[in-house]
C-alpha cells in the first residue's frame, strides 16, 4: 500500500485571523478539467470564500479559480458555485450546528491528496476585535521571547 502524499495548494490565512476554528473536515470538491489544471498551477484564492448548505447539499461560494490559460471554450466562470462532497449525515450535523449555534463554514485550505483535490472545511465561530488583539499580542510576545533566547545562545 502506497502512502498518499498531500501537497497544499492554497491556505486561507485570513480565516485563522477572523475566526476561532472549532472543528475541521476533509471534503471532496466537484471540479471540471480546466479548473484542476489551473489549481495545479496554484492559481486559486480562498480569501473571501464561504460555504452554504442548500437542500441538503454543501456548496462553496466566493472561491476564485483563475481560468486556465491554454483552455478555450471549456473554461468555467472563476467565481462559480462549486459543490462539495461529504456524507449526508455529516452535512446534516453541520447544518444543525450552523443554524442553532451561529457557526460559519469556512474553507481553510485546498490540497492534493494523491491525485484528488480536497478542501479542508472549518466549523468556525467569529472573533471579536479584542480576541484578535489578544492573538496579535501573544504572537508578538512569543516572537520576542524566541529572539531573546536566540541572541542569548549566540
Amino acid at each position: 500500500m502506497a502512502k498518499e502524499t498531500t501537497k497544499t495548494i492554497a491556505q486561507n490565512k485570513k480565516a485563522y485571523h477572523e475566526y476561532f476554528v472549532i472543528e475541521s473536515f476533509e471534503t471532496g470538491i466537484e471540479l471540471c478539467g480546466t479548473e484542476v489544471k489551473s489549481i495545479r498551477q496554484g492559481r486559486v484564492n480562498l480569501k473571501d470564500a464561504w460555504c452554504t448548505i442548500d437542500n441538503g447539499e454543501l456548496f462553496v461560494k466566493g472561491m476564485h479559480i483563475s481560468p486556465y490559460e491554454q483552455g478555450n471554450i471549456f473554461n468555467k466562470d472563476p467565481l462559480r458555485v462549486r459543490k462539495l462532497l461529504m456524507h449526508r449525515r455529516e452535512i446534516m450535523r453541520l447544518l444543525g450546528q450552523v443554524k442553532q449555534d451561529g457557526y460559519s463554514l469556512i474553507p481553510l485550505s485546498l490540497y492534493f491528496k494523491g491525485s484528488r483535490v480536497k478542501l479542508q472545511l472549518g466549523l468556525c465561530k467569529g472573533k471579536k476585535l479584542y480576541d484578535k488583539r489578544a492573538d496579535i499580542a501573544a504572537k508578538t510576545a512569543k516572537r520576542d521571547i524566541e529572539r531573546a533566547i536566540k541572541s542569548r545562545n549566540q
